[in-house]
């Protein structure tokens, strides 16, 4: 009875395929020879005809077919240079196949498309691979360091820092560039949040490509700021409107904190007991509120006026920087919230006002173009998510790889 077959193409160019056999294991072993009749030298670099034998024969794995494991295996072609003295020769080098690579060029991309979202060891088990293959993947196919010449605009620069590990403040800082139409590209991963550091960083970014720079997102951290102002000097700054409502918000939290103290000594405790469920409803915005959020506020108002004079003048500066105004007309308005809060005899918010003047126009930039580091704290948590599922990277050469790997895989290799 006759075998049924299918044709499947190896998708491998420059080869004729001499023999084909499955081993016991239910392994495809393909011998192939190049149909290529030339090299080029190696030390003149000049194409090179004369045949000089063969190398040893090499077996390296190749895409797996009907989910068996496939291997190719060949022999180099050896040619030989008349014009370089002692007539050297060069071993043929073919497209598909990078020296001393243990895979095939479409097997290592396939293996980096299996990474993208997953961990060097559960590739490894589901390829039935070792470690350190995988691993070498992505040592020779993705840098460990920016590659400029990948980048021709890159708008909105991202600083922030994360810690590698948790507990501990061994922080590095996340460079990062949201294009014009809206792709995040991870640009750097720095040793520590120094201003030297970033500084030096920032130094290295090819003159053109930094031209292309319009504005920085951060935080208030003062090295940050200096490093652009220094290299940078074109640059808008934004401090994060989140980091400024984060200042605020907390201001009118320490009044809340004082307040139910105050009132846990002063009422009775069934009494008490009636303001339970206020921290999540307080820490809401009030437009987000349900009804009875919006009751148990109101019995909590009753007893400290404080408490809602503290919460109103919050709300009016959340809605200062959630309306779509032109800079002038949010700085006139953030200006009058600063009175109002002045003459509300309130002192939490002394520091916040304070912050305020100290970084009036990074924190009013905001309103040119509403830029936040939005898209920084978003990669931030897909980093956190990274550094779980590897059991931590420590490594900065690693982690730049697999952050990089995590954003542009699927576009690069899919």
């Amino acid at each position: 009875m006759s075998t049924a077959q299918i044709t499947i193409p190896l998708d491998i160019p420059d080869i004729k395929v001499l023999q084909a056999k499955i081993t016991e294991r239910g392994e495809f072993i393909i011998t192939v020879e190049s149909t290529l009749s030339s090299a080029h030298c190696h030390q003149c670099g000049r194409e090179i005809c004369k045949s000089h034998g063969h190398d040893d024969w090499v077996t390296v794995r190749h895409l797996p077919i009907l989910g068996r494991p496939v291997y190719i295996r060949y022999r180099p072609r050896r040619y030989q240079c008349k014009d370089c003295a002692g007539h050297p020769t060069t071993t043929q080098q073919v497209a598909w196949h990078e020296s001393n690579s243990p895979q095939t060029t479409a097997y290592d991309t396939h293996l980096l498309l299996q990474l993208v979202n997953s961990t060097v060891e559960d590739v490894s088990i589901k390829e039935q691979l070792a470690y350190d293959a995988v691993l070498g993947v992505i040592e020779r196919r993705v840098e460990n360091r920016v590659d400029w010449t990948r980048y021709t605009h890159l708008g909105v620069l991202g600083l922030d820092e994360i810690a590698l590990k948790k507990g501990h403040r061994d922080f590095v800082v996340i460079v990062t560039a949201r294009g014009p139409e809206g792709r995040i590209a991870i640009l750097g991963v720095l040793a520590d949040r120094e201003k030297a550091t970033v500084k030096q960083f920032l130094q290295g970014i090819p003159a053109p490509l930094a031209q292309t720079i319009h504005t920085l997102c951060t935080d208030m951290y003062e090295g940050y700021i200096q490093a652009v102002r220094e290299v940078l000097s074109h640059v808008r700054i934004v401090i994060d409107r989140f980091h400024v409502a984060q200042k605020y918000r907390d201001a009118a939290d320490s009044v809340r904190k004082r307040e139910l103290k105050r009132l846990k000594q002063e009422l009775p405790k069934a009494e008490y007991q009636r303001f339970k469920g206020s921290l999540g409803a307080f820490r809401k915005n009030q437009a987000d509120l349900s009804p009875e959020e919006q009751e148990r506020l109101a019995r909590l108002f009753a007893y400290s006026p404080e408490l809602q004079a503290a919460y109103i003048l919050r709300e009016e500066l959340t809605t200062i920087f959630n309306q779509a105004q032109s800079l002038p007309e949010a700085q006139e308005q953030i200006r009058a919230w600063q009175e109002c809060v002045r003459h509300s005899g309130l002192s939490c918010f002394d520091d916040f006002l304070n912050t305020l003047d100290r970084w009036w126009k990074e924190i009013t930039n905001y309103f040119v173009h509403r830029d936040s580091s939005g898209f920084v704290e978003g990669l931030n948590n897909k980093i956190k998510v990274l550094k779980r599922r590897c059991y931590g990277l420590f490594n900065l050469g690693h982690l730049f790889q697999r952050i990089f790997l995590d954003l542009e895989g699927y576009r690069l290799f899919a």
